[in-house]
């Protein structure tokens, strides 16, 4: 095939305007940036339901992990699922980007929402769809982190205790030296004979919280 600027100006003008006709018939839902990831249900017990999964850690690869389970709801459970992400401007996912949610307007239309989030300050418009939905009673899951999810100083400040309040914890800190210390299980002589403890003579961590 030869190059295209060894064609005539007419059939080179001609091909580009066809490739502009085929771009345009593409839906500008489908042209624009994918700024998060859904999975339309198959059949199963949650057909016509839609679970919201809000992802943005900076330690826990939510931006992994929660796409994982949504796919499994959407493929055997029949849920339509769409994971939400913290994206940089120029569309790359970044957990370390806290004041970041687009698509928030998906929970709008949420049956339940899932998160495993970490210290987020979105910003106004962004997290008014959140509270929205808690507030008209849409059912939460909140997975490790998420009884700590918001930091923010906006107009829903109050919800930087959404753990505490809503989860019913808001654990922040580590005991003792986070990140430089670490730790010794002691197995309880009442349970050395058990089955799970065969073959197990020591208990230590590398990490001081775990």
């Amino acid at each position: 095939m030869l190059p295209m600027r060894n064609y005539p100006h007419s059939i080179r003008r001609a091909f580009y305007a066809i490739l502009l006709c085929l771009y345009l018939a593409i839906p500008a839902s489908a042209r624009a940036a994918q700024t998060s990831i859904v999975y339309e249900g198959k059949d199963g017990p949650g057909k016509g339901k839609h679970v919201v999964f809000l992802s943005g850690d900076e330690e826990y690869r939510s931006e992994e992990g929660l796409p994982m389970l949504a796919k499994i709801l959407s493929q055997r459970h029949g849920f339509k699922c769409t994971v939400l992400f913290a994206l940089d401007p120029d569309g790359t996912i970044n957990p370390d980007n806290t004041k970041s949610l687009p698509g928030a307007e998906a929970l709008d239309s949420a049956d339940a929402v899932v998160m495993l989030l970490r210290f987020r300050a979105w910003p106004d418009d962004q997290m008014k769809h959140f509270v929205d939905a808690y507030e008209r009673g849409v059912p939460i899951i909140g997975l490790r982190t998420a009884t700590h999810s918001f930091n923010t100083s906006g107009t829903y400040q109050s919800y930087n205790e959404f753990g505490k309040k809503v989860l019913g914890e808001r654990w922040v800190n580590h005991w003792g030296n986070h990140k430089s210390e670490a730790t010794l299980g002691i197995i309880e002589s009442a349970a050395k004979e058990d089955a799970v403890m065969h073959g197990v003579t020591d208990v230590f961590g590398t990490t001081d919280v775990y």
